[in-house]
């Protein structure tokens, strides 16, 4: 009698950790998308401060160039005013977009491009950009992570009972996606 009360004692404190162990790891996960998401809006917000530095060397050299300028401005402005991830990572493809027209700008005017003030703004963006990358990358991988635990025995049912979905991967926008054209 003593030994199945001590058997049925044990067997109530292994499935109490285990409950425990799914709750925290559910916690854990979404903590985990949290911050990278968080990651990539710092980034983001990043890359725009960078902006407004990088517009006032090309204004000078270019001053014809007023359309590509205003874009870029449009497009920071969009960053620093969404009040969603969603939003600003939009707003971010567009002013990724718009800086590409500036360093084409920078093609067709050499002291331009020989400008230490411009290199180090193009070297800082650039290296923005891969983090952003790493942000998305190390975000997708936490999906990952969590969806896997959502769906694997026996966190499939510890999901179900916690209340815990499936959450969606970051998409590449689709103007992001097309091919880019080389010419000579």
């Amino acid at each position: 009698m003593i030994t199945f009360l001590w058997t049925l004692i044990i067997a109530i404190f292994l499935v109490v950790l285990i409950f425990i162990y799914y709750f925290n790891k559910f916690i854990v996960l979404g903590n985990r998308i949290d911050n990278s998401l968080s990651q990539i809006d710092v980034q983001l917000r990043k890359r725009a401060d960078l902006v407004p530095n990088l517009l006032n060397t090309v204004k000078g050299y270019a001053k014809y160039e007023k359309g590509i300028m205003k874009e870029v401005t449009d497009a920071r402005k969009a960053i620093m005013g969404g009040n969603t991830i969603e939003k600003r990572m939009k707003a971010g493809a567009e002013l990724q977009s718009a800086l590409k027209s500036v360093f084409a700008i920078a093609e067709g005017y050499p002291q331009l491009r020989a400008n230490e003030n411009f290199l180090h703004l193009q070297q800082e963006l650039s290296a923005i950009e891969d983090r952003i990358a790493y942000s998305r990358q190390f975000y997708n991988d936490s999906i990952l992570s969590y969806n896997n635990a959502t769906k694997q025995f026996p966190g499939v049912f510890f999901a179900r009972l916690y209340g815990k979905k499936a959450k969606h991967f970051l998409q590449i926008p689709t103007e992001s996606r097309a091919v880019p054209k080389v010419e000579f």
